[in-house]
């Protein structure tokens, strides 16, 4: 499947938050891979960032990486550089944005 998620970094963490993804965790990526994701991209445009990831099934992704030590250490650290940190609701609201139109 997939997720297009929209986030938005705080102005005064705009350079904070590119070097951190020039740094993700290795561990991280290894467990995001293991959890079903073959692709993540994430694009910025100004504040507003755009992702595009393709997986097995979100919601596994999600459950897989909700206890994980290095998943929390990651978005803790995210959480003080965005100011919308993630698009998905726990409450059953799709994930990400609403597909308008696809080639």
């Amino acid at each position: 499947m997939r997720v297009a998620l929209h986030t938005r970094v705080r102005a005064e963490q705009i350079a904070a938050y590119e070097a951190a993804h020039r740094e993700v965790p290795p561990e991280l990526t290894e467990a995001i891979r293991a959890a079903g994701v073959t692709s993540w991209t994430i694009w910025r445009s100004g504040r507003e960032l755009f992702h595009v990831l393709d997986c097995e099934d979100y919601d596994r992704l999600l459950a897989e990486l909700e206890h994980l030590p290095v998943n929390i250490a990651w978005q803790t650290r995210m959480g003080e550089l965005l100011d919308v940190v993630h698009d998905y609701s726990t409450a059953g609201t799709k994930a990400g944005l609403p597909e308008v139109w696809q080639l």
